[in-house]
């Protein structure tokens, strides 16, 4: 990837459509846009153009859109035509640009790639933007809008601001202990507040498990004996059939899974296969996966077509929640008693289907009033942190300046590795190989 190319892609969707957005950027822009369009529009300003070969032969007429550097989303010089969305339009005018000398079609990621290498955005910013194009619900949009806009990445800056100063002084009383204008007791000063940003380090961690939840979802394993109507409600929550469903106890033999919103929150559903003992060996696969689903679960709800099924000898995970959900309570056959099950419903009928949507919303977070949602989205932002919060500690826990200040050091490389000031060349790859090519 050389950066000294002027690049070109397709920024907009899939073919056809009735606009078609075509990104270029760097040195070589104007000139190519004189060659294809004739005269320069003013900056920022769309006016519409002829677009031809370099031949003279008309491509398209479409609005034409100059951002000169540094005032563009790449900080290159940018332009972006917006044409008719046709594949034979778009394919001719990509196969034009192709033809210039110094240009080349646009990389994965590359147009924001070169945004951050030029100080437009950093990896925070990138990371959220990659999460917004991705979006799929409400709160996945909110989370990726308050990285991308730069909440998250102004709250890690306001750290390290902080621990630049800390820094500043103990160097300070380190060099110029003999200066009556430098502090004599650094202590007094910046340990107060190193303790104070250790216990926000430490909050704001404590939170990456929401984030965990609106970037990947709510993991709900449906769990139950064979033909308990696991796969029925898997059926009914999807509104279309996603599972076989027969009275055949074990017909379902793998791990079966749909995506949900539900009150802005994406949830993701796994229908299982029956707990039992079997001799069968692809049912029982089934249930080792089962088993293995469950032990991943944040929240289970385990089914019963009888007052006597729900015993439970699984493992699982700290603090996950068990709804038991008592079906099939059409059949003239069953007899429940008030509190023999947290929930009653019917598959057939649609009955309880309502209660146990709203006991599902009861587990996802509440985030009533809270209006920023700057919090560790990825595992590397939370990794980080640790390693900052570690090093706080250990500041705070040695004697002598000097240790002090190196500890204090690791802290502020720690939290510049997250916004990608600091040694983060073998990260660049892989965060921007996620993006599609145009972006």
């Amino acid at each position: 990837m050389q950066i000294t190319d002027t690049i070109y892609a397709l920024s907009s969707g899939a073919l056809p459509a009735g606009v078609a957005v075509i990104r270029i950027s760097g040195s070589a822009t104007a000139a190519v846009i004189g060659r294809l369009c004739g005269a320069l529009p003013k900056p920022r300003t769309a006016a519409l153009r002829t677009i031809r070969t370099r031949n003279g032969e008309i491509l398209d007429s479409g609005l034409v859109i100059y951002f000169p550097a540094p005032a563009s989303f790449t900080g290159e010089d940018c332009c972006e035509l917006q044409v008719h969305g046709g594949r034979a339009v778009v394919h001719a005018i990509l196969d034009t640009l192709a033809g210039f000398e110094r240009l080349r079609h646009a990389e994965a990621g590359e147009f924001s790639r070169r945004a951050f290498q030029n100080g437009k955005m950093d990896l925070v910013e990138v990371e959220g933007l990659a999460d917004l194009i991705s979006a799929e619900t409400e709160m996945q949009r909110r989370l990726a809008v308050e990285q991308a806009g730069g909440g998250q990445s102004a709250l890690y800056q306001g750290w390290s601001r902080r621990l630049t100063h800390a820094r500043a002084m103990i160097e300070a009383e380190l060099d110029f202990a003999d200066e009556d204008d430098i502090p004599g007791s650094v202590s007094e000063m910046i340990w107060a507040d190193i303790e104070t940003l250790q216990a926000e380090i430490d909050a704001h961690v404590d939170r990456a498990g929401l984030a965990e939840i609106i970037r990947d979802g709510l993991k709900i394993v449906i769990a139950g004996a064979p033909n308990a109507g696991k796969s029925s409600l898997l059926n009914a929550l999807a509104k279309r059939d996603i599972a076989i469903v027969t009275e055949i106890a074990g017909t379902t033999r793998d791990v079966l899974s749909v995506d949900l919103s539900l009150a802005g929150f994406s949830v993701k559903l796994f229908d299982t296969a029956g707990l039992r003992e079997t001799d069968e060996l692809v049912e029982r696969e089934g249930i080792r996966r089962a088993r293995e689903a469950i032990g991943h679960a944040d929240l289970i709800l385990l089914l019963s077509e009888n007052p006597d099924g729900f015993a439970w000898e699984e493992p699982i995970g700290d603090n996950v929640p068990v709804i038991r959900v008592a079906t099939k309570i059409d059949r003239s056959e069953a007899h429940w008693a008030p509190g023999q099950a947290d929930l009653f419903l019917s598959t057939k009928t649609g009955d309880g289907i309502t209660d146990l949507l709203e006991k599902l919303k009861a587990q996802l977070p509440d985030l009533a009033g809270r209006t920023s949602l700057a919090i560790p989205s990825r595992k590397r932002h939370v990794d980080c942190l640790k390693q900052a919060r570690t090093a706080l500690a250990r500041s705070l826990a040695v004697d002598g300046l000097d240790i002090q200040a190196e500890q204090l050091r690791l802290a502020s490389d720690a939290l510049g590795r997250i916004t990608g000031r600091v040694d983060v060349e073998n990260l660049l790859d892989v965060i921007f190989s996620e993006f599609c090519i145009g972006k």
